[in-house]
């Protein structure tokens, strides 16, 4: 088993990265691959850069060149729910590009040539990182992240919510835009710009993924603000504490 493991930006990943053991980096369509072991598995990790090409460039390379067999995407995105805060984590179910728009020839979010609106993340993997974070989150989160930090962005400990993420070439920062998008797409707990695209990647290519997302704003007006602070400051954080959870989970024998 090889463990891939992606991030849209170097701020949501570089602490993982620090904790691969006998790095090895290769250079490859103007992306880094760190190879070697986490928690005691092999492991591939990059960060994709913005947008789901860049995402499904990064993908497909993890799993045609790397031979990754599962994969996890992490990284940061902005509130749909209302009852979802900076800080909260959401596990994605369900996958959909919410900016796929082919009508009349094909219906509004399907994928051309799939017949399918989303795409599911793997349950056995989907269900270790709920159960990885859900132990994170019952301890003093503060040991963590940090009691500035805590403070900074009013969180004691975070939410963990299951559920479908979207995914499109925007980055949502306007209440009218987000309004639309819960109008669209009303179960949809959080949007982002590359989880679906990985999404399609590992199923055309019957790769197990799951994806999991960091609420750094609420994809309003302050959103630029408030995704840029969280990203510089406690992102980086986040990911190290759940990869480093999920991958002890993966090499424990059930």
């Amino acid at each position: 088993m090889t463990l891939g493991i992606l991030a849209a930006m170097e701020e949501e990943i570089g602490l993982v990265t620090e904790m691969i053991e006998h790095p090895v980096h290769t250079e490859l369509g103007g992306r880094t691959f760190i190879q070697g072991k986490l928690n005691g598995i092999d492991c591939v990790a990059s960060f994709s850069k913005w947008g789901k090409v860049a995402a499904t460039i990064t993908a497909t390379l993890m799993i045609e060149r790397f031979h990754v067999t599962q994969l996890v995407f992490i990284g940061t995105a902005g509130a749909l729910a209302d009852d979802l805060n900076v800080g909260d984590i959401v596990v994605g179910r369900r996958m959909v590009q919410h900016d796929l728009d082919a009508r009349p020839i094909i219906p509004r979010f399907h994928i051309p040539l799939t017949d399918r609106l989303y795409i599911d993340s793997d349950p056995t993997l989907s269900q270790l990182a709920v159960g990885s974070i859900q132990r994170l989150i019952e301890r003093d989160f503060a040991e963590i992240v940090g009691h500035e930090a805590q403070q900074e962005f009013s969180f004691i400990n975070p939410q963990l919510k299951e559920g479908d993420i979207a995914s499109g070439d925007q980055f949502i920062n306007s209440n009218e835009k987000r309004e639309e998008l819960i109008g669209l797409l009303p179960e949809v707990q959080c949007v982002e710009m590359e989880g679906a695209a990985v999404a399609q990647v590992c199923y055309e290519f019957k790769t197990p993924f799951t994806v999991i997302r960091i609420i750094s704003d609420k994809a309003n007006h302050d959103a630029r603000v408030d995704f840029v602070r969280f990203t510089s400051c406690i992102a980086n954080i986040y990911s190290r504490a759940i990869i480093d959870e999920l991958t002890k989970d993966i090499n424990t024998p059930k």
